[in-house]
């Protein structure tokens, strides 16, 4: 590359092995050696590369025989995924997908004529006659779609390494996160990277139905989705939601104009808080679509299609992350039977609303782990068995929650040398941010002061404040929070 650029390159690679296919990533600086930008042209990265790698490979191994060309092209004619046979047929069609099966030579038109069949087979090509054939407008997409559900099942069934512990082959399903789809409950077999390059990510989920499921995250950064974590998996909404036709409404009435102010006006009894969230709606709507725009004093114009354009917004970060992840539970189910603290189960037992479970894999284990918890809650007082039935006390997910917290703060008092102050309703919590607390009853954030420190129900958007000053109003639903800049050093 440095020969062919005309330029010495600052690099460095990987060799990746996490895949079906080893393979390697090279990231090179984008300087060139007088530190000017690297320019390097689009048909070097798309073919360049590769031949040039190509020939490296046939200096060592040698050049390829016309025998090995052929039996790989036989390969390619009945595999159900994009070949070179089938980009060579595109390259090839006319503007309306006609293309002709003659080839340069005997050999080369059998093959094109055997791909064309196959792909007739999969109704992606329609003879024509005189050997001409129309391709599907879809053809390239559609089979790199059906490639990837074969890397998919590969995927799965790599998952267990014992073959005793694989589930079936009609237990084995790809979830399909369609606004009807049924949200998962279960507990996660493997997390991987589906595609490196797009930092998509995957993971593997046995569900209360028994079944393992291939789930696409897509780009997500849920760093407590480890193996034998439980988990609630539902599809990310694409539709508009109230507050979009909240503002399409105001707008409507304001020459398509928003604003806090026409809000509260509009309507007289919403809060300056609550119109506030409606601008951030907003401004996350003219980051990525682009749907809105504001003007210098504030003002948001609004098209009379706001609603439509809401739902574009919706599925445009649906793409990106088409699933919603609920950790229910970071310990694995075994060890939630016996745990002194409030867990999941204790949750889905009060509620009583949980969905059928099948006695299979991880609904049987969810089963027996649900029967010895009853009977560790009968022990310890929480619940008592009358004419067959169990009674939980209806302060009992309270108890438990509150000796994990006294455990956990007693602990964290020896560690930091500080008392624990405990959060209560119209207490004022002010500290720097030290970090996420994990309990078996949810996640905590750990703030801190010079004298002492307090625990209080965590919030993925307190990530971005770990190190930093906070402050907030304890309430009877959660906690009112004032995030501010961290504090300079004093020299």
């Amino acid at each position: 590359m440095e020969d062919d650029l005309g330029t010495r390159l600052d690099w460095v690679a990987v060799d990746h092995f996490n895949t079906g296919h080893p393979h390697t990533h090279i990231i090179v600086r984008g300087k060139d050696d007088r530190s000017k930008d690297l320019i390097i042209a689009r048909d070097y990265i798309m073919h360049g590369m590769r031949e040039r790698a190509c020939e490296l490979l046939e200096l060592d191994l040698g050049p390829r025989s016309d025998r090995a060309i052929e039996d790989r092209l036989r390969r390619e004619v009945g595999q159900d995924r994009l070949t070179s046979i089938d980009r060579s047929l595109i390259r090839d069609a006319d503007a309306d997908g006609i293309v002709a099966a003659k080839g340069k030579n005997a050999f080369d038109q059998s093959i094109r004529i055997g791909r064309l069949q196959k792909l007739e087979k999969l109704r992606l090509a329609e003879p024509r006659g005189a050997g001409h054939w129309r391709l599907d407008p879809q053809l390239s997409e559609t089979l790199k779609c059906v490639g990837e559900r074969d890397d998919i099942i590969r995927t799965l069934q790599r998952a267990y390494s014992d073959a005793r512990a694989a589930p079936p082959l009609v237990d084995q399903l790809i979830y399909s996160p369609g606004n009807d789809a049924r949200p998962l409950i279960g507990r996660v077999v493997e997390r991987g990277l589906s595609d490196e390059l797009h930092d998509r990510q995957y993971c593997i989920v046995e569900a209360t139905d028994g079944r393992s499921h291939y789930v696409d995250l897509g780009k997500t950064n849920e760093n407590q989705l480890a193996r034998g974590a439980i988990v609630r998996i539902e599809p990310v909404r694409t539709s508009a939601r109230d507050v979009d036709r909240t503002v399409a409404a105001i707008a409507a009435v304001n020459d398509g104009r928003y604003s806090v102010d026409l809000h509260l006006k509009h309507d007289p009894a919403a809060t300056q808080a609550f119109a506030e969230t409606h601008v951030r709606r907003l401004e996350a709507i003219r980051r990525v679509t682009g749907g809105v725009s504001r003007e210098a004093d504030g003002t948001w114009i609004v098209a009379p299609d706001h609603v439509d354009r809401a739902a574009d917004f919706e599925a445009a970060r649906a793409k990106d992350r088409p699933v919603r992840v609920e950790i229910l539970s970071v310990q694995p189910l075994e060890q939630l039977a016996d745990a002194n603290a409030a867990t999941w189960i204790d949750r889905e037992l009060v509620e009583q609303k949980h969905d059928p479970v099948r006695d299979a894999r991880f609904g049987r284990d969810l089963r027996l782990a649900m029967e010895r918890r009853q009977q560790w809650l009968i022990a310890e007082g929480l619940a008592e068995k009358s004419n067959g039935e169990i009674h939980h006390r209806s302060d009992m997910i309270d108890r438990l929650r509150r000796r994990e917290l006294v455990r956990l703060a007693d602990q964290l008092s020896r560690e930091l040398g500080k008392p624990f102050v405990e959060a209560r309703p119209g207490a004022r919590i002010e500290g720097d941010l030290t970090g996420p607390v994990d309990m078996i009853s949810g996640r905590m954030a750990l703030v801190e002061t010079s004298r002492e420190f307090a625990l209080v129900p965590w919030r993925p958007m307190l990530a971005r404040q770990i190190g930093r000053r906070v402050s907030g109003v304890v309430r009877e639903g959660g906690i009112s929070w004032r995030l501010g800049r961290s504090r300079e050093p004093t020299i």
